[in-house]
């Protein structure tokens, strides 16, 4: 993984300049269902977030819940070294007893969806943090989920240097392929049979903006504020044609390549697409501090590959 020894030089320099400094308890945070104090500085520490674990493993924390979301890991291998206690696995809906006998201190909500009334529920446990007013479920941008995490649990300025640092990266990516600027991405996957583009408020579409990729104007035009993904007819795949064409690929290609639209596309008679395996779709998806590192190594010479100008040159399936 590139990125992972910058952010533990960072994080070390931060300690030893005197950068770092201990938040102050009691702390207030709003959020969409209000604001929650946390009284002090929590030593036990719930997620109801999908990607949650990974961060709170980033900051040094062992999470007492880690929720299931899809494929065949409920701690995925990035993450899995750094994990050394037996949390819970929450799968399904929210088993609330399952999350009070934790006996957490604060419950992260950041990527989860919860509502009013999961939000009562586990306020009735811990102290819950959850997204901002205004912001969707799942349109929380990976850097935020990072460092509210890590203010809600005292640990603002690691999670702060170890954002840097991948913005570092991610700045680095777009300077080493300047040939990116003004070409267009569209984030796609097909799922039990039905085609869907992401939307601009999706923290994966985001990411691959700050790698210098512009968002096709077809999927700046179906970008509603809330909405994260777009379903769309096969008489309608305009959305997926820009320079660069992306796939989950999580379910295997065969259901992507019988698309009855695909050959239409001028990204797949030029090659240039880029499938993604489970292992980066899901690092890509979890838009963790642990996750980014290994998909942004992986994602990087793929779509220079794909956008190269060549059609003839093979992109291999991201693994």
């Amino acid at each position: 993984m590139k990125l992972l020894p910058s952010i533990l030089i960072l994080a070390g320099l931060a300690a030893s300049t005197g950068l770092a400094h201990a938040q102050e308890f009691p702390l207030t945070i709003e959020h969409k269902f209000g604001a929650t104090t946390i009284p002090e500085r929590p030593l036990r520490v719930a997620t109801v977030d999908y990607n949650g674990a990974d961060n709170l493993l980033a900051l040094g924390v062992q999470p007492l819940t880690v929720r299931y979301w899809f494929g065949e890991y409920d701690v995925w291998p990035w993450a899995k070294e750094m994990l050394t206690g037996t949390p819970e696995i929450l799968r399904g809906e929210l088993n609330f007893e399952q999350i009070a006998a934790s006996e957490p201190d604060v419950i992260l909500a950041l990527y989860s969806g919860i509502t009013d009334r999961d939000y009562q529920q586990l306020s009735a446990i811990a102290p819950v943090v959850a997204v901002p007013e205004g912001v969707g479920d799942y349109e929380l941008a990976w850097d935020q989920q990072a460092l509210v995490a890590g203010r809600a649990i005292g640990e603002e300025d690691e999670a702060q240097a170890q954002v840097d640092a991948i913005n570092a990266e991610l700045a680095a990516i777009a300077g080493r392929n300047p040939e990116w600027a003004g070409q267009t991405v569209s984030l796609g996957t097909i799922w039990e049979g039905a085609n869907h583009v992401y939307t601009t408020s999706d923290p994966r579409v985001q990411l691959l903006n700050q790698m210098g990729l512009d968002n096709h104007p077809e999927v700046v035009a179906l970008s509603d504020p809330g909405t994260f993904s777009v379903e769309l007819s096969e008489e309608r795949p305009e959305a997926f044609d820009s320079d660069v064409l992306i796939w989950f690929a999580d379910e295997g290609m065969e259901p992507i390549e019988n698309a009855i639209f695909r050959p239409t596309l001028t990204a797949v008679q030029e090659g240039r697409e880029v499938f993604l395996g489970p292992i980066v779709t899901s690092a890509l998806s979890h838009t963790s501090l642990l996750s980014l590192p290994y998909a942004l190594e992986v994602l990087e010479p793929s779509i220079a590959l794909a956008i190269d100008g060549d059609p003839t040159t093979e992109v291999p399936l991201a693994p």
